[in-house]
């Protein structure tokens, strides 16, 4: 696991619908319950700190599958699913976007007065993250998000992210403690910034320690340029979900799953009644994020294919599959805890399923007709935009007889 990474997303403006919002609450919560559940707060942190499988984790809830407004609107959807669980999960969510950002200190202060830990350990660490990715490595970005993720042992994660209005780019920073061994030499793996037309100033580099010694006097000196490369991931700037950004072979598995094998899978599966093929299809890539390890979060794009995306790509957010997804996963993070495991296995055996499907499927290039037919049937499963509910196509509308 690298020390950190980033993600670099095309700035976007705007705000996430209620009704979204809402959802993506409801369905982070259980997810990061559900991790927990299984894996313990240690994974979650990984998990978390992982920029692809934070993107991916965007992508499920049915956010723009690409843009830079994955990060706000999923670290302030956790915070408040997670901080409202804090106790139980043993994990709590500071910080956030502008003001918020400057009520960490606070925040984690408090936190330190009802839990124990070392609140002024936890406010080091968090001010020195923003620092270092804001002043010590100088690549053009501005941060204006900083949360920091802890737990009841003391370990944290930190994810935040700058602006550069520029070039219109958001990059998102990844950091993860177990692997910090130092703040001032070398906390990431490498820094690579493509986007910078210029020299990327890194303070935190090993050959940077004289600058560090004396700063004042070597202000105008600069340390060599990085020119290895982190885990790093660049949205592009076109909106539509296109082939290029998928792992067809992952994603044809996962529809294969869904489609090919229909119901009576799901009733195998799942052990459950009422729940469809367009269900099975999201409880996939939901149980994928839940269970899958580092290599499966490559294409971020392909967990866009669970809920869709706010913006109509790569289609409109099926409202009612959605509230499916959360109920099926919600009711099995409860019975789990009770020691019925029936479903919480099921649910794991979904992204194994796909896996070994994976491995002998062949994909073909209907993908554009993949992306249309969901479009078509969007308004059958509730879809909805920001523009709105979707309408049913114009040729599927049943004529009077009369």
């Amino acid at each position: 696991m690298s020390k950190s990474g980033y993600a670099d997303l095309p700035l976007h403006y705007g705000k996430v619908p209620q009704w979204l919002a809402v959802r993506m609450g409801l369905l982070g919560g259980a997810i990061t319950e559900a991790i927990v559940q299984e894996y313990g707060r240690a994974m979650f942190l990984e998990k978390i700190s992982d920029p692809f499988w934070f993107q991916s984790l965007g992508c499920v809830l049915g956010m723009d599958w690409h843009s830079s407004g994955i990060t706000t609107s999923v670290m302030g959807a956790l915070k408040g699913a997670v901080n409202r669980k804090a106790s139980e999960l043993g994990i709590y969510i500071c910080g956030g976007r502008g003001k918020h950002s400057l009520q960490t200190p606070e925040e984690l202060r408090r936190l330190a007065d009802r839990t124990g830990i070392d609140g002024d350990l936890m406010v080091r660490h968090s001010k020195l993250s923003a620092k270092v990715d804001n002043c010590a490595i100088q690549d053009g970005f501005q941060l204006y998000l900083h949360s920091f993720i802890v737990t009841c042992e003391g370990d944290w994660a930190v994810v935040q992210q700058g602006m550069n209005t520029q070039n219109r780019l958001a990059r998102r920073y990844h950091w993860h403690a177990p692997a910090v061994q130092s703040f001032v030499e070398q906390p990431h793996s490498f820094i690579y910034g493509p986007a910078n037309p210029g020299a990327i100033l890194n303070l935190t580099d090993k050959q940077a320690a004289a600058a560090r010694a004396g700063i004042v006097q070597l202000a105008q000196e600069r340390p060599d340029r990085i020119t290895g490369e982190i885990r790093k991931l660049v949205m592009p700037a076109h909106h539509d979900v296109r082939q290029k950004d998928v792992d067809i072979k992952r994603l044809g598995a996962a529809l294969a799953l869904a489609h090919e094998r229909g119901c009576t899978d799901m009733e195998s599966l799942l052990l459950l009644e009422g729940v469809g093929p367009r269900t099975v299809q999201s409880l996939t890539l939901v149980s994928e994020i839940i269970h899958g390890t580092a290599s499966r979060f490559s294409d971020p794009a392909r967990f866009s294919f669970a809920h869709g995306g706010k913006d109509g790509h790569p289609f409109p957010v099926p409202e009612r599959v959605y509230d499916q997804t959360i109920q099926v996963l919600q009711t099995a993070v409860q019975k789990a805890k009770i020691g019925e495991q029936d479903r919480s296995d099921a649910l794991k055996k979904l992204s194994e399923t796909a896996m070994a499907l994976e491995k002998d499927f062949v994909p073909n290039d209907r993908f554009a007709d993949w992306v249309e037919e969901e479009r078509r049937q969007s308004w059958q499963y509730g879809g909805r935009t920001v523009s709105g509910k979707v309408p049913p196509p114009a040729d599927s509308i049943q004529l009077s007889l009369f």
